[in-house]
Formats: structure tokens, sequence, C-alpha cells
């Protein structure tokens, strides 16, 4: 198979893995005149956009080193009882891709995951190997971001973490019983331990700079990890649980959620169907309010409700659940309680303690910080009259849910196809 043919294949194999986002590519219309787009394609080639807290986008070549595995996950299609198409590329070949797309300015980095080969040992020398040779053969200094493989060598993290600007290592599955029921060569103590050991390295190579000492950085983007929701029937609240757990114990930047994705041949025990995209958006709407926001899970999944309202924002669902504690001012409230406020952000909470120092603060001046009125207005007291009003109506719920919209006749093709009614 020429490098063309495996790249097809593996960077379709790779779209599974959600640890950047594949958004911002140009749309087909605008290369009408190129019937053949090669492999500069932003959208079959294993082009991938992700975006920096700052909000630039970046240009990724995102794929896997090979798609065989000899693990048997049940919820991945590319296990080993799986009939996919098999492909395996050679490091050099990696190599030369990324290059030659990073010359073209078709990319900036390279997010590069794998199979197990033969071992976690060997598949993590392979990948080591393609950011070395790139960093040291060929001197380039963009971005790589790699999968590690738990139960590696501690000597291969160590030489991953000097070669990548970041790692990840996927927890794949929220509790330790849903790995044993689909991914039973898995554990979750041996993932976890591979997070601390980054976690330590990364404390110790900062703690070596701050004395002073020419240490090289050590995965400088820090860790991540990926999880995967719907393919088991566990809460929200128990995968809310999890992500804070392993943000406080290991300092992950981030925690990736995954909509299970229904596979060919599939296990009995596995659903029928994807689980509704909402609520994968719902556990990232959550997930910020936990690493930004003061808010804990048990909040936000409380015992009565511990999956997520998939009509409502969390933080609107909270403060609906919770609206003795409303309203607040808008001029005296603490910051805590402001960043509980439907429709204030940590920016307009931040500029709302630097104005209201020197005056006070009516509704028109949050009209102009873009402050969300409708959802906002009910909970707040301004320096205008009649604030909170609306509060205690019993049709507020009905004020933020989205309106039913008309199915139209034709959208059946697209649920014979998808099989979503």
């Amino acid at each position: 198979m020429d490098v063309r043919g495996k790249l097809a294949i593996l960077a379709d194999a790779a779209k599974y893995d959600a640890s950047c986002a594949s958004s911002g590519a140009k749309g087909a219309r605008d290369r009408k005149k190129n019937s053949d787009p090669g492999l500069g394609s932003t959208e079959s080639m294993g082009i991938c956009h992700s975006y920096t807290p700052d909000g630039r986008c970046v240009s990724l070549l995102k794929i896997l080193l090979t798609n065989y595995c000899i693990y048997d996950c049940q919820y991945c299609v590319n296990r080993i009882t799986s009939d996919v198409r098999r492909a395996r590329f050679k490091i050099d070949e990696v190599v030369s891709l990324t290059l030659e797309f990073y010359k073209r300015n078709y990319i900036e980095g390279l997010f590069l995951s794998s199979g197990i080969i033969g071992s976690p040992d060997d598949t993590m020398i392979e990948l080591t190997e393609v950011a070395r040779r790139l960093r040291e053969d060929h001197q380039f200094r963009g971005y790589i971001h790699l999968k590690t493989i738990p139960e590696c060598s501690e000597e291969l993290l160590e030489q991953a973490g000097r070669y990548a600007d970041r790692l990840s290592i996927n927890v794949e599955l929220p509790t330790e019983t849903d790995l044993k029921k689909l991914a039973p060569e898995k554990r979750t103590p041996q993932i976890e331990a591979a997070m601390a050991e980054v976690k330590a390295r990364r404390d110790a190579n900062r703690a070596d700079r701050r004395r002073g000492f020419k240490a090289s950085p050590f995965a400088p983007a820090g860790q991540s990890t990926q999880m995967i929701v719907g393919a088991t029937d566990t809460p929200d609240r128990d995968i809310l649980r999890t992500s804070t757990r392993l943000y406080q114990r290991h300092d992950l930047r981030r925690v990736y959620y995954s909509a299970y994705s229904p596979i060919p041949h599939a296990d009995a025990r596995l659903p029928g169907q994807s689980p509704p995209l909402v609520r994968e958006h719902r556990l990232y709407q959550a997930d910020w309010l936990l690493r930004f926001y003061g808010f804990e899970a048990e909040e936000i999944t409380p015992d009565d409700a511990p999956d997520l309202d998939l009509e409502l924002d969390p933080k609107t669902a909270w403060a609906l659940r919770h609206r003795g504690l409303f309203p607040v001012g808008v001029n005296t409230a603490p910051r805590e309680m402001l960043l509980r406020v439907p429709g204030l952000g940590v920016r307009s909470v931040d500029r709302i303690l630097k104005i209201r120092r020197f005056r006070a603060l009516r509704l028109a001046d949050l009209k102009r910080l873009r402050v969300p009125l409708k959802k906002a207005r009910p909970f707040l007291l301004t320096a205008d009259p009649g604030g909170g009003k609306h509060l205690d109506s019993e049709s507020l719920r009905e004020r933020f849910a989205p309106k039913p919209t008309q199915r139209l006749l034709f959208d059946a093709a697209g649920s014979a196809l998808t099989g979503e009614v």
C-alpha cells in the first residue's frame, strides 16, 4: 500500500479521538476547480483544526501510526476482532508527511496516536522515535501531541515528554466497572499511574527551572485525556466525579468527552445508537463550570437529577433549582455568586467588578457589556427598579427551554441513514 492509501485509512481511524476539534476547514465548494484535492485536503486526508486558549485556529496532521491493536475493547472500531481494513505507517513515512505538510503551510503540528503493536513499550518506542526524528534530525519546531500508552516504561515516558508539547493518556470509560465490562484488558489504576508519572515529571521539571537550572521542558502544554460517554448507562454525575478526580489528582489541562459512535458488528452490550450529541455538549458546559466557576459535581448533578438536563445549560438548570438564592445584586454580590448567575461569564463578571467600584450598574450597562439580559435579568438586581420580578414565575423554565420545531417530511431521509428518530 502506498502512503496515500495508508493516509486515507489511518486519518479516518484517528477521527474517533476527540482530543482536538475538527472544525474550521474550508468546504469542498472552495475547491471546485481542483477535482483532486491531493494530500493537502483539509477535509478527508487527516488535517484537523484545534483552537488555542487565545482563540487561534491551529491545523494539525491527525493520524494513527497503525489501526491494528492487540486489545479487544468492544467500543473501538480498531479492536483486534474488528474486520476493518488495516494499515501501518513506517516511522520515516510519518516524519516525511509531517514535514511536507508543514512546508506547504497545510499544518502547524502533528497529532499522533496508535493502536497497540506487540506491547505498550513496542508502540511507545515508535511513537517517540517519530517525535525524536522530527525534533533532532529535522529541527522541527511545530506542535507535537503524542498519545501515551499506559504501562509503557518510565524511560519511554520521559523521552516522549522531552519531544512532545502535550501528552495524553485516554481514561477510555468513566468508571472501573465500565472498563471491566467493555475493555477487560485495561485497568483504571494503570491508566492513572501513567498520568501521575507525567504530573510528577512536569512538577519536577518546573521546580528545577524555578531554581535556575536549564532543564529542557517536559510536555510544556500539559496532559489531557478522553472519555467515551454513552457506551454504558453510567449517569452524568459519575462522569463528572471522575473528571473532578482527574483534574485534582493529575493536573489535567482538559478532559475530552466523546459521544459513543455505533460500530459494525458491535457487541450486544453496546447501545444500538449514539447518545444525543447535546449530551456531549452539556458535559463540556458542566466541565467548564467545574474548572472555572467554582461548582462541584454534586451541585450540578444532585442525587435526584443524576443526568444533565438536555434542554437547559447546567448553570441555568442549577439556578432554577435554587431560586431562593436569587436575585443577587450586581452592585453588591461577591464574585463567587455573580459567577453563578446564568448568562454571566468570567470576563463579564471581572468587568462588572471593575466598573462598580466607581458607579452603580444599570441594565443599560450590562447590555453594553453584551450580557444576555433575557437569561440573566430574572436573577439580577441592578440600580433599575423592578429586578427579579419574574423569578417565582412557574413559566420561567419555559423562557429558557428551546422552542419546539416542526419536523419536515424530508427529515426522514437523514433518519434512514443515521438510525436516529
